[in-house]
């Protein structure tokens, strides 16, 4: 049986070169950020891809408010 890493919410990146070239989930909590494939996110732990410090501290300046 799958047991969830994380349940907070996930935050819908539009696609940026080169920081973010295609529309992703990202979990700003694990650091994570999950491809949208055919409009359908992949959110297997497997699909997902840890980024570095530099990109995450970038990617926050993207969905802080």
């Amino acid at each position: 049986m799958y047991k969830r890493q994380d349940k907070g919410p996930l935050h819908l990146l539009e696609p940026e070169e080169p920081l973010v070239p295609e529309e992703v989930l990202y979990n700003p909590r694990l650091r994570r950020r999950y491809p949208i494939i055919d409009g359908i996110p992949q959110l297997l732990p497997s699909s997902g891809e840890q980024i570095s410090e530099d990109e995450h501290e970038q990617l926050l300046k993207r969905i802080s408010p």
